[in-house]
């Protein structure tokens, strides 16, 4: 088969996930990460069940730099506060929550695309 190796400008491709952290264009990435724009942030999270709206301050600060926010909950999807899902809409953001690796592999086919996308993703083989 042939590979053709996709290239990004801008935003950076999620190369890898792995048991606490992450590849990001060729860098290593410990621990959960936000990625907005062409900024790859430490994001101090270590579970789904602590998430609050002052987490996403990075994010939100940027809403207008991305059409979707794609949350990235650990190894299994877990439900967002109702709190977070109406401060988000009072933001304006479009968030969709997922498990860490679908949110991986969903970020990087919607910059393939040239969409604006940004990530919240918690590393997987966190404790929550």
């Amino acid at each position: 088969m042939r590979m053709n190796e996709i290239s990004f400008e801008g935003p950076p491709p999620i190369d890898a996930y792995f048991d606490g952290g992450f590849r990001i264009a060729g860098a290593l990435h410990q621990g959960s990460a936000l990625l907005i724009g062409t900024r790859v942030l430490s994001w101090p999270v270590e579970g789904a069940s602590g998430l609050n709206i002052a987490l996403f301050q990075p994010v939100l600060d940027s809403a207008s730099a991305f059409d979707v926010l794609l949350i990235g909950t650990g190894d299994e999807i877990a439900p967002l506060p109702a709190a977070l899902r109406e401060a988000f809409e009072e933001y304006g953001v479009g968030a969709d929550f997922m498990a860490t690796p679908a949110a991986c592999r969903t970020y990087n086919v919607l910059l393939s695309e040239g969409r604006r996308v940004a990530a919240a993703l918690i590393a997987t083989g966190q404790v929550a």
